[in-house]
């Protein structure tokens, strides 16, 4: 490739006539351009190679122009001179090193159709480093319900105390949600992963330009086929934020119960995710865990932004896009991190079993384990629920069962359930036994749920892998292509 050089010029290129006023810099997007800096020396290239291949541009140009973007790419973001974004100030420094031939580089295309193949080349990135983040939680979650299968913890709902699980079984709630947000990325990331390079403004180009060429040396599956809707959709940021900020949802989940369960003693966090009080010496507060579960409004809130600034828009390309796409990078940054954060505060937690075990029978938790016996018998299970409540009020125990049997049912319990099998019931680790139906949490089922997890674990990552090696593909083969205009 040519590294020419040409006349400097103090000058920017001007793209167009009303580039130069006071409200130059409210227009400008280079503060946040850092991140496609890359991006758009790739798709710069992929357009040059491919006018050169259709004859539009002469090798030698293409060459000249090559050059000079590996010399920009080499100076680096920072070296750029002043521009609207860092589209315009590229295409400044390769116009200030070889002159007019720099100027090639734009044929056949439009800032439209090139900005929205940046966005789309770099966010591709950014959903697979989540969809790796959520793949480390899972596996974290699995083999630490792994350890803890048969760890009997309390189990609530409405945060009353409902019924014994245990600890793996809780952890596997949460592995199967964010297997299901993996799937939700995984899902986004087909549709971001198509090119609206070629679209020019919204209206096409009379040149003979080839899309599925340059979708294929920027690693693209396809190419968004109607032009207008190339250049102006942007309804792959919703899904991508949607998907974060169901993430963050979930995460944020998890976090607050460790948090409650912290208050309660029920598990200590590392002191690698916890802090002190500035001025209460003996305080260890959960504030990552709390900070995990905040992001779950900053997603939540740069998705009702996203979505507010593209309601209503025109067709085809309006500026407004320009502020659509920071809600994207904020929450793929924020969730990401979030997540990694949560995976290390779960590996690293210690759950206490014994108070663990001593909570999870209060509350007479095992009320409907006892109910269930009965309607195994045939007793309604109405019936059942009905004499069982009237127990709870007076004692939850062998007594108070018998009781409410001779009120309710007419007959002393024994005639119903053997008393060691009720005790049994009532005791909260055989409790959880009994309950092996599938997806239940008794250490059998669990062990089952786990195997399941790992599983999709593995089939997630082996995607994962494939579609960062189609990325690195591509990229290896636009480097040996441009190789030929050396």
């Amino acid at each position: 490739m040519k590294q020419e050089s040409a006349p400097e010029t103090s000058d920017v290129v001007r793209r167009d006539r009303f580039s130069g006023g006071p409200a130059r810099g409210f227009l400008s997007s280079m503060d946040d351009d850092d991140r496609i800096f890359e991006a758009d020396l790739a798709v710069d290239r992929a357009h040059v190679v491919m006018l050169a291949e259709q004859g539009i541009v002469g090798d030698d140009e293409a060459s000249t122009i090559l050059g000079a973007l590996e010399a920009v790419e080499q100076a680096g973001f920072d070296s750029l001179p002043d521009g609207e974004d860092v589209h315009a100030a590229i295409e400044t420094a390769v116009v200030s090193k070889i002159g007019d031939v720099g100027g090639k580089m734009h044929t056949a295309r439009s800032r439209n159709d090139e900005v929205a193949t940046c966005i789309r080349y770099r966010l591709r990135e950014d959903v697979l480093s989540a969809v790796e983040t959520t793949l480390a939680l899972r596996e974290t979650l699995a083999d630490m319900a792994t350890e803890h299968a048969e760890t009997v913890m309390p189990g609530y709902t409405h945060l009353q105390p409902a019924q014994p699980t245990t600890v793996g079984h809780y952890l596997l709630s949460y592995e199967q949600a964010v297997a299901r947000d993996t799937e939700r990325l995984f899902d986004a990331y087909e549709r971001v992963n198509r090119s609206p390079l070629g679209a020019a403004a919204f209206a096409g180009t009379p040149f003979d330009v080839d899309r599925e060429r340059t979708a294929e040396l920027l690693g693209f599956d396809g190419f968004v086929a109607n032009s207008m809707d190339a250049a102006s959709a942007r309804d792959f940021l919703v899904e991508v934020v949607a998907a974060l900020a169901n993430l963050a949802t979930t995460v944020s989940g998890l976090a607050e119960d460790l948090v409650v369960f912290s208050n309660k003693g029920l598990v200590e966090l590392s002191d690698d995710y916890s802090s002190t009080s500035s001025i209460m010496p003996q305080k260890k507060n959960p504030d990552t865990l709390e900070l995990v579960r905040s992001i779950a409004g900053d997603a939540s809130a740069g998705l009702n932004g996203l979505l507010t600034t593209l309601k209503g828009l025109p067709r085809a390309y309006n500026r407004d896009l320009q502020n659509a796409t920071p809600h994207a990078w904020d929450a793929a940054d924020a969730v990401t991190d979030a997540v990694e954060v949560a995976a290390g505060a779960v590996a690293t937690a210690s759950w206490d079993e014994d108070a663990l075990a001593e909570a999870a029978g209060e509350g007479f938790s095992t009320a409907t384990g006892v109910a269930d016996l009965l309607a195994m018998q045939g007793v309604p299970f109405r019936k059942a629920h009905e004499m069982v409540a009237i127990a709870s009020e007076n004692g939850a125990d062998y007594a108070a069962l018998d009781s409410a049997a001779e009120d309710v049912l007419g007959n002393s319990l024994s005639n119903y359930v053997e008393p060691a099998a009720v005790e049994a019931a009532l005791d909260p680790a055989e409790s959880v036994a009994m309950r092996d139906s599938t997806g239940g949490p008794a250490p059998g089922a669990v062990a089952e749920q786990v195997a399941a997890a790992e599983v999709g674990v593995t089939a997630d990552g082996d995607q994962l892998a494939d579609e960062r090696e189609s990325l690195t593909s591509a990229s290896a083969a636009l480097t040996e292509v441009m190789n030929k205009y050396d």
